[in-house]
Parts: C-alpha cells; structure tokens; sequence
C-alpha cells in the first residue's frame, strides 16, 4: 500500500501562513467575546485553522471550507455595514488575496486535482461573488446625498455689503458680519473650470528651531483699494499689489516665539479707516487708515496701510502691551491668534490660552482699544463681569484662568452689539472647581454692548463643559425670511459639537427649537457631569452613535485590534464624560466644525460647511500628590512628591499636565496601532444647508487621500479638514483645507466640484475674493503653508487664482 503523499512545501508554507492568522484571530477573537463584542472573529480563526490543517493534509475540502469562510465573512460583513466599499474592504481585502493564492492551479494541483478548477469551483464561485459585491459597493454611495439648494430670497442691497465695497474685502469674513460672501459673481459655475494661477507670493517665513510644534498658516488675507493685506505665523504683516501680488511693503514686529507657545499662527489682520477728522497725524504719514494686529507675544499694533510704517500715536510708538497674566506666567500662555473686530473706533479682542498646562492660567479677558489712541476703553473679564474697567496690563488685575476668546468676533454696528465666541477656563477634561462665572460664560456666545462692554446677553452650547467643546468659530449674522416669523435678525454659530444655533441676534433667543436631552453622568471623583445637553434642530451631529461595527483598518487584524481598543474605552454616547478608564469622544475636539466654521449667502439664505468625523479617545490620568500650579507654571514635566514624576508613564503621547488638578489627561485620535483612524471614512464631508428649513440639502464626500498615504493614490474616501470656505454671488464656493492639497470650487447649488486648483502646500485656511479693476477680474487667494499638527506640507504661499483674461 502506497504511502500517503507528504504536502509540498509551498502547501506547507501556505498552511503554516494561514494556521498563523487562524490562531491569531480566535485569539483575538476570544478577547473581543469577553468583552462583550463579536463572534465574527473567534469563528473565522477558527476556520482559516481548519483550512490549514486541511492543507497538511492535502486535502481538496481545504477549498471548500475557505470557500464557506469567504461567503460567510461577505454575509456578515454586508449585514453589518451594508454596500459600502470602504467599511468592506478592512474585512475581506486579506482573505481575498489569500483566496486568490488557493485557487491558482499550482495549489489546487497539489490538492489532488486533474484538472482545473475542479474542487476550487465553490472558490472560484465566493471569489467572483466578493467581485461583485465589491463592484457593486464601489458604483454606489450611501454616505452621498443629492439635493438643490434654493435661488435667491432676497434682494442684493447696500446693507448686505455692510459698509464694504463689492470688490473689496476688509475683515476676516469680508465683513464683521463674519458670512464670508462676495457679492462678485463673474466666476460661475459654467466658467469656473478655466481658473488659472496668476500669482504666488513667497512670505520666507518658515518653521524656527525657537517656535512650538503647532506651526500653521491659518491666515485669510484683507483687500482694501489695491493692496491685499495678511500675516505670517510670526506675525510679519505683508501689503502686496493685488493684480500682480508684487510687495509693496512689510513689517517684521520680531515676536518672541518659544517652546512655551502652544501654537504660533496669525489668522489675520484687521483694517480702519478713520472715521473722525483730524484722528492723528505724523511725520510718517497720516494713518488715517490703518491695519492692525494682534501678536503672538502680547501686543496690539497699528500700521499705516500705505506705508507699512508704525502709527506713533497709537500707544508706546505704535503699539500696546496686551499681556493680561501674572508674573508667574510664561508670556507664552496667552497668544493672540486671531484678527482683532473693528467696530466704529474701537479694536476689540480676546486672546487664546494654553490648554490644559495648569489650573492657574492667564485671564480670558475680552478688551476694547481705542484704535487711533491705543487706549484701553473697557474689559470684560468673565471671572468679574461687572466690572468692565480697564486694568493695567501685566499686573494680574483680571480673574485668572477664566473662560477666553480665542477665535473670531462678529459686530452688528446697528445694534451696537458684539458677539463673542468662548471656550473654556484652565483645564478642559476636569471641571472639578470651576467658579458659577467660569460654568456661565464658557462655551458659549456672549453678546456685549459695544461701547461699555456690558454683558446683554449669554447663551451656552454645552453645559459644564468637559471634552473641549470651545465654540471655535465667527458666528454669522444673516437676515432670515422665516414663513412663520417673517424676516427675523438671525446669528448662526457652528459648533465643535456639530449643533448649529440660530439665535436671534437681539435677544439670544433660540430661533429654531433647542431641547435640554439627558446625557451620560458619572463624571470622576470631585467633579460632576451636567444631567442634560442643549441639542439643535439645525445641527451636523453625528446621525448616530459609534458602534464596533464602525471600527476600521487596512487590514481585517488592524480592524479587530480597533473593535478591541473600541469595547475597552468607556462611551455611552455624546457627551460621555472622560475617565480614567478612557473616554471615547465622538466628535472628538478636533470638532464637527473648527475655526474655520462656514460660509453663508445672505441672498439665497443658504450656508456651506464642511464638517468633520473624528473620534478622539479623553483619558484621565490620576495624580497622587497634584502640584502647586504656581510653583509648576513654567514647567512643562509633572512633578510628584520629591520633585519627580507622581504619574505612571508621564511620556504617554498626547499627555498634558494639568498641573494643580488631581488628574492630568492624554487626548489623542482615536487610531489603531498603523496610524489609521479607527472609525471608518468618510471623515469629512462638504455640505450645503438651507437656513430657512434649517434642513441638509445636500452632502458628499470631500477630499482625498493623494498626499496621506505612501502612494499618491487619490481615493475619495472624504478626509479631515481645517480651514473654511467662501461663497459668492456668482454660485461658486471656495474651499481649500482638506488633507490633500487643492483649492477646490464648487456649485453651490448641487456641491458638485467644477474646478481644483494644486497647492504647493497644505491649504488650512480660509480662501477669500475681490475685484482688480486693472484686469476687471474677479480674484480668489489662498495661503497655502501646511498645519503643523495636522502634518500637512509646510510652505510659505500665498496664492492667487482668476480667470485667463481671454475668458472674462
């Protein structure tokens, strides 16, 4: 009797390959059951084992028990996720190459087959139906939603342009009203795919050995007459002509940047023009019109927009000391990142403080300066609200550690109101002894009286805020024709969370319906948690929880280690407060809206936004003997007991001190073991809104991974951005910011892309449009310098697009 044939080595090989990946998986598999997740993976290792001992022993049934394997996975996985090649693909890719291996006639061969495929048939079989099923999921989109947003509902008039000039744009969001729409409408959706670069200036400010980590061009550029006017994340201001983008001139305030800065960027710059005679003159020139600025290093300064030159009658020689902390206090605690709001002839701004450094941090003080003096008008300090009088800078007058405005102001001149986004005081992930000023005033939008600083109304987005939920947008003031109430004076504020608030901007009052819903408690010890969170009607919030099933990879063993990761953190929901544990955070504060927020047309009522999807994981991290936070204000280590660290692993990625709390915190992405994001795409989208439904119109996907991944592969899997768009009267919106570098334009009314223009860098920032009447064309420029935490090319461009001449 003949003995039986010993399996080849490539058989061997292959068993030993796919027994390895069977053991793995119900090993892993195991761990997920008891934890309480699925069987899926147990089963399946189970059966890749099977086919590898069914391989020794040269058996053809190996073909057909992968065969059942692969139907299986595809029931289980079209079950879960549905057609969606992206959730599919982590689920089958591995075992599809490893089925396409078995069949080949060299293995089947081997397994005693004549001829081919003979037993391989009900392989073969899974093989064209996992083909299907993956051609199928490819053609189709359920994540894509088709719609049309409305024409015009009002008439283009005067007030619309508030006070700027159709081919201008002279604050952050053309005007402060914040809607960032041009009225300019020679670029259209039928001429939008001619646009061509017809300039590119070079700051020459990059990254130094001196600044942080959090490097970024965040800028949008002002243009006033024809001079286009921004900043560079040192704070060096530019003027260049705006047809040719030659330099007229530049002013270099040389900052001191550190290591103790969390971030070094300038958003912008801001424009006056003097509206009283006889405001100031000097030698220098007049500086009747001025720009001016906020500086990382604490200083407010005023510059002739002609000549670039410092105005000497604004404060010490053209500038004023801003700093609001006390001398324990890095100077770099407290930064001014974004543009000062100009309303009659006051400059009025906030400034951002480090996050999560220590318990006893620099004021969030909101101040007034007269713009052609320098002289400090009022302050609102939210830690002593009554009290609006300036103090002297420096000296700590002001309530430490009390809610700041980091982000961009909005003025309604006519009601003599300014409108201020907040964020949180000290520390974020632990509120254990915040003050009843503090719980007010933070994440919220706090509308003061113009002249005096007054408090005339406060709403709140989230209560007791404990995830980083800062409102981190300009809010919008647009005029809204609602059936029901008829034209109402709307301001319209994205959020972190995704909820939208229309507000009436008088009063504060919810425009569309806000519910209080119960949210998760059990906050950590010496802390609490708020029973119920304000949730909009208008909103961009996730449609519904995360699940295992969401859990992503490259591979399906990325993916289980994701499910694993996913069942060991704590959530319940939105608004699961953090723990020791850890905490999945969906949105994480990375934000279903940043700084960026979105555009709105104020004709056609509408608003473009681009939301983003990213779970970020809150862990608490206990300390046994909490630091003086004035002894540790200038240490970036955690201290313990005999001056060495109290905390286990104090180098954990993402860790952040809190020094004075009894808890520091790590916040990363919420990503598996290969740098990928653990949820699955799409991460970001590019939505249109009607504002008078209050209703999604319409959504897709936006961006690509060309320069994220190791091949420049562009999938339009809809990634991350950071940034914001523009939109115009012509129907075209603008948005750059995405992870792949390209200023895109877009049909407003449909969202359907009709033109890309390639960045020399990243693009995380706010395009903006005007007229140059020498060419008579309409411009669209961009700053395209990368983000240092987001890890986008750097670069130092500004870039300018318009129409061939020929095409006008």
């Amino acid at each position: 009797m003949n003995a039986p044939h010993k399996p080849s080595i490539l058989l061997r090989l292959l068993g030993a390959l796919i027994g390895l990946m069977g053991l793995g998986l119900a090993a892993a598999g195991i761990w997920l059951i008891a934890l309480g997740g699925s069987w899926y993976y147990l089963i399946a290792g189970l059966a890749l084992l099977a086919t590898a001992v069914l391989l020794f022993r040269r058996q053809a049934a190996a073909l057909w028990c992968y065969a059942a394997l692969l139907v299986g996975t595809m029931i289980w996985a079209v079950w879960e996720v549905g057609l969606d090649f992206w959730s599919l693909a982590p689920r089958g890719d591995i075992l599809v190459l490893v089925g396409v291996v078995l069949v080949l006639p060299r293995i089947v061969r081997r397994l005693g087959a004549a001829r081919w495929p003979g037993p391989a048939w009900p392989l073969v079989g899974s093989l064209v139906l996992a083909a299907l099923i993956a051609l199928g999921s490819g053609l189709s989109d359920r994540f894509n939603m088709d719609g049309e947003l409305p024409g015009a509902r009002a008439q283009a008039n005067a007030d619309l342009y508030s006070g700027v000039p159709q081919q201008d744009w002279t604050a952050y969001g053309r005007s402060w009203r914040g809607d960032r729409w041009s009225p300019l409408n020679q670029i259209t959706p039928a001429n939008a795919g001619k646009l061509e670069k017809v300039w590119e200036f070079h700051t020459g400010d990059l990254q130094r050995k001196t600044d942080p980590e959090e490097f970024t061009y965040e800028v949008t550029p002002i243009k006033v007459g024809d001079l286009v006017y921004f900043c560079s994340p040192h704070n060096i201001v530019f003027a260049v002509d705006a047809e040719t983008g030659q330099e007229a001139w530049r002013y270099d305030p040389n900052i001191r940047s550190s290591k103790q800065m969390q971030h070094l960027t300038c958003r912008g710059v801001s424009y006056h023009s003097a509206s009283r005679p006889g405001a100031e003159t000097s030698a220098t020139g007049d500086c009747r019109n001025r720009i001016i600025m906020g500086t990382n290093d604490a200083r407010l300064i005023a510059l002739d927009a002609r000549t670039g030159r410092l105005c000497p009658g604004f404060g010490d020689n053209g500038q004023v000391d801003l700093w609001p902390g006390a001398p324990e206090h890095p100077r770099g605690w407290w930064q001014v990142t974004s543009p000062p709001l100009i309303i009659d002839n006051l400059a009025i701004l906030g400034g951002a403080v480090y996050d999560n450094k220590s318990t006893f941090m620099p004021s969030g003080v909101v101040r007034a300066y007269d713009v052609v003096t320098g002289e400090p008008v009022w302050a609102f300090d939210p830690g002593n609200p009554e009290d609006t009088t300036p103090k002297e800078a420096g000296a700590g007058a002001y309530v430490p550690s009390s809610p700041n405005s980091w982000t961009i102001a909005a003025a309604d001149a006519q009601l003599g109101l300014v409108y201020i986004p907040t964020g949180m005081a000290a520390i974020d992930q632990w509120g254990g002894r915040r003050t009843p000023e503090t719980e007010r005033f933070a994440s919220a939008i706090v509308a003061l009286d113009a002249k005096t600083g007054k408090v005339r109304w406060v709403y709140q987005t989230v209560h007791h805020d404990l995830w980083d939920m800062d409102v981190p947008a300009q809010p919008a003031l647009i005029d809204l024709d609602l059936p029901d109430r008829g034209r109402v004076p709307a301001l319209v504020q994205s959020t972190k969370t995704g909820n939208l608030f229309v507000l009436d901007r008088r009063t504060g009052e919810p425009v569309f319906p806000v519910t209080e819903r119960p949210v998760p408690g059990g906050a950590v010890a010496g802390d609490r948690t708020s029973p119920t969170q304000p949730f909009s009607s208008v909103s961009l919030m996730p449609e519904k929880p995360v699940t295992e099933a969401d859990m992503w990879g490259a591979t399906m063993f990325d993916q289980l280690a994701c499910r694993i990761a996913f069942q060991r953190l704590r959530y319940e929901g939105p608004f699961t407060p953090p723990s020791e544990q850890g905490t999945l955070v969906f949105p994480g504060n990375f934000g279903v809206m940043d700084w960026g927020g979105m555009a709105y047309d104020p004709v056609r009522m509408i608003a473009i936004a681009h939301p983003n999807y990213i779970a970020f994981v809150d862990k608490l991290i206990p300390r046994e003997n909490p630091t003086d936070p004035r002894a540790a204000a200038a240490s970036d280590e955690p201290q313990g007991p005999s001056g060495g660290s109290d905390l286990a692993g104090s180098d954990i990625k993402g860790f952040n001190p809190n020094h004075g709390a009894p808890y520091a915190v790590a916040l990363n992405a919420f990503r598996s073991a290969l740098g990928l994001p653990c949820q699955a795409p799409p991460w970001g989208y590019v939505t249109g809104i009607d504002l008078v439904t209050g209703k999604k119109v319409w959504q897709h996907r936006n961006g690509t991974t060309r320069d994220q991944s190791p091949i420049p592969l562009p999938f339009k899997m809809g990634v991350p951005s950071l940034g914001g768009p523009i939109v115009t009267a012509g129907g075209v919106a603008f948005l750059g910011s995405a992870l792949d570098y390209y200023l895109r334009a877009y049909d407003v009314t449909t969202g359907e892309v009709l033109w890309r223009g390639r960045l020399p860098a990243g693009g995380q920032a706010t395009p903006m449009s005007y007229w140059s009447a020498e060419s008579g064309r309409q411009f669209v420029v961009i700053a395209a310098g990368g983000h240092g935490s987001l890890g986008t090319k750097a670069g130092d461009s500004i870039v300018a697009y318009a129409l061939p001449k020929s095409a006008r």
